[in-house]
């Protein structure tokens, strides 16, 4: 399991998907030595239907699955792990309010409030096999509940989102964190290295996972700080470079 590697303390490495549907895309990934992939449902077309044959052909491999749903939400957070995923992303998680509720939705009890429903994807479509409370025990354990950090609210509230019980991951959304400060695309200004450190600090502070979605000169100064989960680049991006490589390559080539 991808979210046991993490919680002994190894580094996962993954990539976002946006565009591509087919549950193919899952055999692909593990096949090129990805640790995971997180499905993108906020800026991505997919419903919870399409995201769950992804995360059955994913389980299936051995590939981390997760999502970023749209919004912070019961129906999302909870549906999505009933559909299959290993762990959450939720958005603009700029609270410890925000982060609460983000817990009491993706754990079960104790911990959390999650409805308790099997079978269904998070359980390979069959039974609990077990008593309830080991089995919810055990499901707390291997799913992960990952705050976005990109507003300038959750960097003034680091502190205490940090310190909610449950929150596993603290993963850095740049573009838009950038945005939130006043420095738009300034991915090496002061301003975001600050901020980010703040977060870096946070994390190590109350045991969290360090984590940053992004590329370049931003992601490699930062991948060697302490970061457990590193999400590089977007595989339209990806596809892109594949394809634009081929075109230049040939294309200046007389016949």
């Amino acid at each position: 399991m991808i979210v046991a590697k993490l919680r002994k303390g190894e580094r996962i490495v993954g990539t976002m998907v946006r565009m591509i549907k087919t549950p193919a895309v899952a055999l692909v990934a593990r096949d090129a030595g990805l640790d995971f992939i997180m499905i993108d449902m906020e800026h991505g077309s997919y419903s919870v239907e399409t995201f769950s044959g992804i995360a059955d052909v994913a389980r299936a491999v051995g590939l981390g699955i997760f999502v970023r749903v749209p919004e912070l939400s019961k129906a999302y957070v909870s549906g999505v792990l009933d559909a299959g995923a290993d762990g959450v992303m939720v958005p603009m998680l700029s609270t410890a309010r925000d982060a609460e509720a983000f817990v009491n939705w993706s754990r079960y009890a104790p911990i959390g409030g999650r409805g308790l429903g099997s079978p269904a994807g998070h359980t390979n479509f069959g039974g609990m096999r077990e008593d309830a409370a080991s089995f919810m025990a055990r499901k707390n354990e291997v799913t992960l509940a990952i705050a976005q950090i990109e507003t300038k609210e959750a960097i003034a509230n680091i502190e205490e989102i940090a310190s909610v019980a449950g929150i596993d991951v603290l993963l850095i959304g740049p573009n838009d964190l950038s945005n939130s400060l006043g420095v738009p695309g300034e991915m090496m200004s002061d301003t975001l290295q600050q901020a980010i450190g703040k977060v870096a600090g946070a994390a190590e502070k109350y045991g969290k996972v360090f984590a940053m979605h992004s590329g370049g000169e931003l992601l490699d100064k930062w991948e060697s700080r302490g970061m457990q989960m590193v999400m590089n680049n977007l595989e339209i991006n990806i596809l892109a470079a594949g394809f634009s490589a081929i075109a230049k390559k040939y294309n200046s080539q007389e016949p």
